[in-house]
């Protein structure tokens, strides 16, 4: 926070501590401070503030789509705009990542838009999310708009139904960081599924991507009389099927390349090869999330899938995938000064840094391992091998996270309905992922006993793992 009270000219002023104790700490990792803890904090003081009032929040997108979550804050005036800067900063910053859009409408403090749109700009703390939400996905930069509450825009947004389309013999796949998955679906039932290595992070050339895609969509087809339907997710955000970002390309630094190779590439590879085979591609949480509505008959599901980084999805509560965009992984849920950084965002305490291999990673040192110039899937791979044999180091890592997650769970269902979380991928793998349920779950139980409750963490039996994904994934399009 305090180089987004530098960049508007506050460096004198300090900014007010508030007293979070964490009733669990987390073992390897003492200084985290829980986003839901700090912002209940807040609330405490504005509650005893005369001086507090209202700002109304609204997040839109060009297409007239727009979120509302309003807030209370402190008087704006010595110690507390810094406060106030915080809380509303990371707010908005968690509404981005959550819902998407690129206009940013305030109304009740027209010295904090102003303050929020230097953040917000090509030269501010976030010119990451600037321009990768707001170009990247939207098509327009983000724009902080003071306004009144009497013309801020109201809630308009949309769930629609998609997929639980199992008729016909379909393809589906889902594209990771470490390997690429495909499956052959009749009716319903998979007949051939397989799961390929692959390295796609930091190539530079999109062919590398293309003709693995084609080769697993092809691996599937063998399997079918006829390819119907071809369903698939991927870390990132697809919007009308088009890549808008995607860890998969982050090696590929020409926007012009991107615009006219990638954006379209599923597109373009699949009415090359399947011509008139209706097809959907959306985020692989999404189909987590999907997956275990499927399963489990149940909806408020939000979907975890630790793997590469921190996919997110979510059915509500009819039992429909919104349109948000769910990418929770550069959300934040550790407010301490100087948190861990993303590297990609140049963000602090979001959850890419917690709930994935990086995570895994970050805290290995803390627990005994010396692997700094082994790439994160090997590093997991050796902390998960090190939990077969009872490594102390290994378990703490996974106590750690359980904790830090504990804590997330109840930030996240401060913007979700949330009544079955299924966490899975291959962070979440062997006895680590149970230790990371049991914390999450202690934490729940001791903090916040009503979420305990109403909330119901489960990792997907083996036939979901399986299957279970791809079943959810070949069933997104409409046939006829």
């Amino acid at each position: 926070m305090n180089d987004l009270c530098q960049q508007l000219g506050m460096k004198n002023r300090p900014i007010l501590t508030m007293n979070i104790e964490p009733k669990i700490k987390p073992v390897l990792d003492e200084g985290f401070v829980p986003a839901v803890l700090w912002r209940r904090a807040f609330d405490e003081k504005v509650a005893a503030d005369a001086g507090a009032h209202d700002v109304q929040i609204a997040l839109g997108r060009l297409d007239g789509t727009v979120y509302r979550n309003d807030v209370r804050i402190l008087s704006h005036e010595g110690d507390n705009v810094a406060l106030n800067i915080k809380y509303v900063e990371r707010h908005i910053k968690f509404l981005l990542w959550a819902k998407g859009g690129c206009n940013i409408f305030v109304a009740g403090n027209d010295v904090l838009a102003a303050q929020l749109s230097e953040i917000y700009s090509e030269t501010g703390a976030r010119k990451f999310d600037w321009d990768i939400i707001g170009k990247g996905m939207f098509s327009q930069n983000i724009a902080v708009i003071a306004t009144t509450a009497a013309e801020i825009p109201a809630e308009n947004s949309v769930a629609e139904p998609i997929g639980r389309h199992l008729e016909g013999n379909r393809i589906g796949f889902d594209l990771g960081g470490s390997d690429r998955k495909c499956a052959a679906v009749i009716n319903g039932e998979v007949v051939f599924s397989t799961e390929i290595p692959w390295d796609p992070y930091f190539k530079d050339d999109p062919s590398y991507q293309y003709d693995g895609i084609i080769d697993s969509l092809k691996l599937a087809a063998e399997h079918l009389p006829s390819v119907d339907a071809i369903g698939g997710s991927s870390a990132g955000v697809y919007i009308n099927n088009e890549v808008r970002i995607a860890s998969l390309f982050r090696g590929i630094k020409d926007e012009k390349v991107f615009d006219e190779v990638v954006r379209p590439m599923f597109k373009n590879l699949i009415e090359k090869e399947y011509p008139g085979v209706p097809y959907e591609v959306i985020n692989d949480g999404e189909v987590t999330a999907l997956a275990g509505s499927i399963s489990m008959n149940t909806n408020s599901v939000l979907g975890i899938a630790m793997g590469t980084s921190e996919a997110v999805g979510y059915v509500d509560q009819e039992g429909n995938v919104t349109t948000q965009i769910n990418e929770l992984a550069f959300a934040p849920i550790d407010y301490r000064e100087n948190g861990p950084n993303d590297e990609w965002s140049g963000d602090d305490g979001c959850g890419v840094q917690f709930f994935c291999q990086q995570g895994v990673a970050r805290l290995a040192p803390a627990a005994g391992f010396d692997m700094a110039d082994m790439p994160f899937p090997e590093q997991l791979i050796e902390v998960q091998k090190a939990m077969l044999e009872g490594h102390e180091g290994a378990a703490k890592i996974y106590e750690t996270i359980g904790t830090c997650f504990g804590y997330a769970i109840a930030h996240y269902a401060d913007y979700y309905h949330i009544e079955t979380l299924i966490i899975m991928g291959r962070a979440t793998s062997g006895p680590g992922g149970q230790i990371m349920i049991d914390k999450a779950n202690e934490v729940l139980a001791v903090e916040f006993p009503e979420l305990a409750k109403q909330i119901n963490i489960v990792q997907p039996d083996e036939k979901m793992k399986r299957h279970g994904q791809a079943v959810a994934a070949a069933s997104l399009p409409k046939v006829g």
